[in-house]
């Protein structure tokens, strides 16, 4: 008797499973020690995995989306975050930069007890806020880059803006509804707009500028928001499903990828395409 293909799980069961810590061992360690201040995390072991380089938000330390990376790493996903550019004059040009040059660390370094590498042809970069539009600077100036993600993206200079339209691979843009310092309809719309491939835009409505990252930090004094549970649950079911399909195939969560979750929207104004391997 032939068997049936296994069907990918729905958008709600995608969404329980997805949003949890993954079957990897998680190891984490610091960048500096291949010269690029920051923090690694990555499965215990594993061959031809793939990778992402996140940024952080301006003034934001790494270790405020520390839950995040150990989560997508809990998943099989490699993620280098430099902690570099953390002051209130931070170059965007350089941090793309330095994005680009996590990823060549995490192609050419044998990272944790040298049982990992990393598939030169698996690579993404994400981001938030200031981050996030560098990882749009940056995919348009690496073609290794395989699938961009962004979380509350902010304009940057050179723009983030007139970058999105030479980025010809998917596109993946989480807006904060609450959002009072880079206000979607100023910054995640027009960067979904001009976006050169396939891209989707969603919006967590209740979620604030802060609401992504972890734990309390003096920025919270001067920047708008907080830490918030819920959009960081949603964020690593979101996150966790797109870089497993956009690098690997993987189709566990392609429900989750197509269509409105609890919590979340999807902008069908400023979404086009599919979101698979470029």
């Amino acid at each position: 008797m032939a068997r049936t293909a296994k069907k990918a799980p729905s958008a709600k069961n995608a969404f329980e499973e997805l949003s949890r810590r993954g079957p990897h061992d998680v190891l984490h360690g610091d960048l500096a020690l291949v010269g690029l201040p920051g923090i690694v995390c990555t499965p215990r072991s594993g061959l031809g995995l793939p990778a992402i380089a996140f940024g952080h938000g301006w003034l934001q330390p790494p270790r405020r989306y520390l839950s995040l990376l150990r989560h997508l790493a809990s998943w099989g996903i490699v993620v280098a975050a430099p902690a570099t550019q953390r002051g209130v004059f931070a170059s965007h040009r350089m941090f793309a930069a330095d994005l680009r040059t996590a990823l060549d660390v995490c192609v050419g370094v044998r990272l944790g007890e040298g049982e990992i590498s990393v598939d030169e042809k698996k690579l993404g970069v994400a981001g938030h806020a200031m981050g996030g539009g560098c990882a749009v600077l940056a995919a348009a100036e690496d073609e290794r880059i395989r699938a961009v993600a962004t979380l509350a993206a902010a304009e940057t200079h050179p723009s983030a803006l007139e970058a999105a339209g030479k980025v010809g691979v998917p596109g993946l843009h989480i807006a904060a509804g609450n959002d009072l310092l880079a206000p979607p309809v100023a910054n995640a719309e027009p960067i979904a707009r001009a976006w050169g491939g396939a891209v989707q835009l969603r919006t967590i409505p209740k979620a604030s500028h802060l609401g992504f990252t972890e734990g309390r930090h003096w920025t919270q004094l001067v920047l708008h928001g907080k830490s918030e549970y819920a959009t960081q649950r949603a964020t690593k079911a979101l996150l966790t499903a797109y870089f497993l399909s956009a690098l690997t195939g993987d189709r566990r969560g392609e429900a989750l990828l197509s269509t409105d979750i609890k919590g979340t929207h999807v902008d069908q104004e400023h979404t086009r395409g599919v979101l698979t391997a470029a």
